[in-house]
């Protein structure tokens, strides 16, 4: 089985692949400073690295949701992520309240997904 890693830095790989799974590293938001408008933008990170390791939404495995304050935050984030999501295909999921990297930062989601 072939091993790719991509967007890597010295530090990490944006996502890497392995055989027929693909792993993204913890994704998060850009300017949006509520927690529906940052998780809007992570998934919309999540696509395109799912797109460019050759899967998509529809083949999540398992996701693993940061939230820096789940009281707050856990109900628009969910509004977001259910709307993303197609009917059906709900990945196994768990959702914890975190420390996150940046102060900023609201949400941060990592996923694993099957390649198409």
């Amino acid at each position: 089985m072939t091993l790719t890693r991509i967007h890597s830095n010295p530090r990490l790989s944006a996502a890497v692949t392995y055989g027929e799974l693909v792993f993204l590293s913890g994704q998060v938001p850009g300017d949006a400073t509520d927690a529906a408008g940052q998780t809007r933008e992570v998934l919309e990170k999540i696509d395109a690295l799912l797109a460019e390791a050759g899967s998509d939404k529809d083949h999540l495995l398992s996701a693993t949701i940061y939230l820096k304050d789940i009281e707050a935050d856990f109900a628009a984030m969910n509004d977001v992520w259910s709307a993303w999501l197609s009917p059906g295909q709900a990945p196994s999921r768990t959702t914890l309240q975190a420390q996150l990297a940046r102060p900023q930062v609201l949400v941060e989601i990592t996923v694993i997904a099957a390649r198409r």
